[in-house]
């Protein structure tokens, strides 16, 4: 009589379930180090600091990029009901803005270490690739969530921000690679094609937060899983704050002297009461997220949605702090900045806890077959986080 196979290893079934929303792990870790390269307060060994996570998120964008490869190669069945499900799907505007991320902090501060013209290179392949995989999950996703997902009244959840966010990265990244093009017309393109980037997606955001908050108040509540990802509100904001900044960096010389001018002044005149609503919105999750703990919420990969945003912020307030020279803005760059570190180095440990437990790894089922897929941010509430919530609060 034949051995019975080996039971599955939870690497293979890992990859299996390997889903989009992974690349926030990347996001997270390569905000650290392009806001750190940039805080306008002195600290020794912030540089080597931020060259460290640069690294690091270099390295996780290679490995992750490689799993997911295989995963499409050898799940494609499981590739495929990600993209149908409207929990996991808009997370592949994650995509986009990892390699962005990774992009923007090797020209920052990885060309300390592969030079100023590998820098580059580098940058503009990830930084193409990253704007057209923003661009077409900015409007693959939201027409799969119009034709193709079931999609009840009431499910609006901050992770709908996530594609349509991955484009103002790229408007807030992009400058950084003007001063490496021909003066002239290629100058003048990339920048305004960034302010394009810019006004599409605030725009989109402008669209859909309205009903993201309207759930918020009208219901039903949001599981305490998705909780985190009120702070997903903070990238736009955020990122759309840092891009006004770059645009006035970039602008003299590129284009004509009255619309220099006016991106310097859009980087004050737009900056400060977005970055004020910005804090508004920080204050506002920070109250929920303590809520969701004290109601037994438990770790899950949303907690990752802590990082980014809040570094969009750090980016955002060093911006302002440079142009109207005012040091209230860099001393709120190094208190987001303090929070960032401690949102990254929680989401960091009990990730790495939960991959050494399996706890990512579905239960395998009794034929010995990994057990269907949670969704990567389920919409429905683990049943012990339901028990702990007052019955008025459950949707």
């Amino acid at each position: 009589m034949a051995a019975p196979p080996p039971p599955p290893t939870a690497a293979p079934s890992l990859i299996r379930h390997l889903g989009p929303n992974w690349y926030a792990a990347v996001m997270g870790t390569a905000i650290v180090a392009n806001a750190g390269v940039a805080l306008p307060v002195h600290v020794r060994g912030l540089h080597t600091f931020s060259l460290v996570f640069w690294a690091l998120s270099a390295v996780m964008l290679a490995l992750l990029l490689t799993s997911r490869a295989f995963h499409w190669a050898r799940h494609a069945d499981q590739a495929r009901a990600h993209l149908l499900d409207p929990a996991v799907a808009p997370f592949y505007g994650c995509l986009s803005m990892a390699l962005l991320a990774v992009g923007g902090g090797t020209l920052l501060v990885g060309k300390d270490v592969i030079g100023l013209h590998a820098a580059v290179v580098t940058d503009w392949v990830l930084f193409v690739a990253g704007t057209a995989i923003g661009l077409l999950a900015a409007v693959a996703i939201p027409y799969l969530m119009v034709e193709g997902h079931r999609l009840r009244p009431g499910s609006a959840s901050p992770v709908w921000l996530l594609p349509v966010v991955a484009p103002m990265v790229a408007a807030a990244l992009g400058p950084l690679l003007v001063p490496h093009l021909p003066p002239g017309q290629w100058q003048r393109a990339l920048l305004l094609g960034c302010y394009t980037l810019f006004g599409l997606s605030m725009v989109a955001t402008l669209v859909l937060l309205p009903i993201v908050f309207g759930r918020m108040v009208t219901g039903p509540r949001l599981p305490l899983a998705l909780t985190p990802t009120l702070f997903l509100v903070l990238g736009p904001l955020g990122q759309s704050v840092t891009a006004a900044g770059k645009f006035a960096d970039a602008a003299p010389g590129v284009v004509q002297p009255p619309y220099a001018e006016g991106f310097r002044m859009l980087a004050v005149i737009y900056g400060v009461p977005v970055m004020g609503f910005a804090l508004l919105w920080f204050a506002f999750a920070c109250a929920m997220l303590v809520r969701a703990r004290r109601l037994g919420m438990r770790f899950s990969l949303t907690w990752w949605a802590l990082t980014f945003p809040v570094g969009t912020c750090v980016t955002g307030a060093e911006g302002l702090a440079q142009h109207t020279g005012l040091d209230v803005y860099r001393w709120l760059a190094a208190f987001l900045y303090a929070c960032l570190l401690a949102a990254w180095a929680t989401a960091a440990s009990l990730t790495l806890r939960g991959l050494f437990t399996g706890a990512f790894v579905p239960a395998a089922g009794a034929a010995g077959e990994p057990a269907a897929e949670p969704a990567a941010d389920p919409v429905a509430e683990p049943a012990a986080e339901r028990a702990a919530e007052p019955a008025a609060d459950r949707p």
